[in-house]
């Protein structure tokens, strides 16, 4: 059973196609998710945190036509890099899994069965672009031509340079993506998703959640319902995704658009049904439910509008996107110019997640992606900037800190730590920081809780600076000595605690040679005497960078 009164995360990470490897791009989209579901767990927290790969997207299609190989082969190949991406840059998810799964086909086909039901699918015959040469009708995604709006070349379904949508009708000058041709106009037949029924309760549900969203999102909301919502084709012509649902529709298959977002619900639903809850009841929005949808901006009217759209048809009462954490870009600084770069294959200056996990520590990644996330504006990426943030911050302040503490009681003391008595100003401060930093964490404001990790981690360092406990230590009276002491193995053991959601792997070795558990969001304190274990070194320093 689902405790209502218990406050509940849910978390959505976008589904990226499985059709080519990770970059920083979607590192830097996907990140605030796993550090937002950490925070939640640290507060005991109700956390369903999940994703999986978009395998039925036609870039996939179109890549195995390129490599003459199945659409099967490609997604389960770069399903398993995903995966392996993943788990080495510590992502947390409850589950991460695949659209090409049984389960989620089988519970989509469920869905769409009662968007049917509920009266949002209705059946329309009308022209649509046919390739003579392909000898197939063409989805919107395989037509490429000039944008109604921007005039530049784009895909049929949503322009890549000024964000519009529509239908791959508005193109002009339309040419097959696969073979270059002209299409051809030809009558076919398929379910329409009524979404158009949506624009009031849209506008009014966006609206009230705009103080929780990006700025971006809201933004982009406003500007895709200004236009008016259309109604959008729910099946396409392909032998690869989820079959319709329905006679006379055989040779068919739901739309990506519809299934790839209806995984968050596939997804919750199974891990779900392994902690033994009601995911319908779970997702009832009853004001402790916080749902986070993290992606980046390319993605926002999917996630505000359509996704939101679909939930309302299938189940009125689960909870719509109370938190849209919509990232902008990632550029690429070039190390010679320090000149900001797009990322551009032509360019060869994509970085990709394997090359950040086989070179760095995780910890180092993640602090520096999420110190360095473009929340609000582009940012830029740098090795450089990357190696000289682990540096300066994590393994010249933070790790510093924490070696000359321990290691100088371990030589002068024999690592037996004596009774001492926290300063109370630490303690204040440290106890405002739970507050503050557990706000921004829950808002997905997670920039500002890195810059106070930096804060903080100047903080300890001064107050070890003007205390000077190596010159305590050689008074008659150590009582100065051990409440330095106290004081700083206070801030190490609650450093962990509020750092373990952005640098997991080292607040988690903290705790464990001061020997507590699991990190948790709530302050923590030492026994007055223990004795320290083997002194860790919790970040090396990295070469390339003084």
């Amino acid at each position: 059973m689902v405790n209502i009164m218990k406050k509940r995360y849910f978390i959505g990470g976008a589904w990226p196609y499985a059709n080519n490897s990770l970059h920083v791009g979607h590192l830097a989209a996907l990140l605030p998710g796993d550090v937002i579901a950490r925070f939640g767990r640290m507060n005991g927290w109700e956390v369903i945190y999940v994703s999986g790969s978009d395998t039925h997207g036609t870039p996939i299609t179109e890549r195995a036509k390129r490599e003459k190989v199945t659409p099967a082969s490609i997604a389960e190949r770069y399903h398993k890099e995903f995966v392996a991406d993943f788990n080495d840059m510590l992502f947390s998810y409850d589950l991460y899994t695949a659209t090409y799964t049984d389960y989620h086909m089988n519970l989509v086909r469920e869905y769409f069965k009662k968007i049917e039901e509920h009266g949002y699918l209705y059946e329309t015959t009308e022209e649509q672009d046919y390739c003579e040469s392909c000898g197939q009708f063409l989805s919107d995604r395989e037509v490429e031509g000039r944008c109604p709006v921007c005039k530049k070349i784009t895909r049929g379904d949503q322009c890549e340079f000024c964000m519009a949508s529509f239908d791959s009708n508005a193109l002009t000058e339309k040419r097959c993506r696969t073979c270059g041709s002209t299409p051809s106009r030809k009558k076919n037949k398929h379910l329409v998703f009524a979404l158009s029924k949506f624009q009031k309760p849209i506008e009014e549900f966006s609206e009230k959640m705009a103080p929780n969203w990006r700025w971006n999102a809201v933004n982009e909301t406003k500007k895709y319902l200004s236009q008016g919502l259309p109604d959008r084709v729910a099946t396409r012509d392909l032998s690869w995704g989820i079959e319709v649902p329905k006679d006379g529709y055989e040779s068919k298959r739901v739309y990506v658009w519809i299934e790839a977002v209806l995984g968050y619900m596939t997804a919750g639903t199974a891990v779900a049904e392994k902690k033994g809850i009601d995911f319908n009841e779970y997702m009832k929005q009853d004001g402790n439910l916080n749902a986070y949808y993290v992606h980046g901006k390319d993605n926002i009217p999917f996630h505000t509008v359509i996704f939101p759209a679909l939930e309302m048809a299938i189940n009125p009462e689960w909870a719509l996107p109370t938190h849209i954490v919509s990232s902008e870009y990632i550029n690429m600084k070039n190390e010679v110019t320090s000149e900001e770069e797009k990322m551009s294959k032509s360019v060869g200056n994509i970085i990709t997640v394997r090359e950040l996990a086989d070179s760095f520590p995780a910890d180092c990644v993640r602090f520096y992606m999420i110190l360095n996330n473009p929340e609000r504006r582009d940012t830029a990426f740098s090795k450089a900037d990357l190696i000289q943030s682990c540096n300066k911050i994590l393994s010249g302040g933070f790790g510093n800190f924490v070696n000359r503490n321990l290691s100088f009681i371990k030589k002068k003391f024999g690592g037996v730590v004596q009774k001492g008595n926290v300063d109370v100003e630490v303690q204040s401060h440290i106890r405002e920081l739970y507050e503050s930093m557990g706000k921004k964490y829950d808002a997905a404001e997670l920039r500002s809780a890195a810059e106070d990790m930096v804060d903080l981690i100047s903080y300890a360092n001064k107050y070890y600076d003007e205390k000077k406990p190596w010159v305590q230590a050689k008074e008659e009276d150590l009582s100065a000595f051990w409440d330095t002491t106290a004081t700083c193995l206070y801030m190490m053991v609650n450093m962990a605690n509020l750092f373990a959601p952005i640098i997991p792997n080292g607040s988690a070795k903290l705790l464990e040679v001061l020997s507590i558990g699991e990190p948790k969001w709530s302050e923590a304190t030492l026994p007055e005497t223990f004795e320290i274990g083997e002194v860790p070194i919790l970040y090396i320093r990295l070469e390339g960078q003084k």
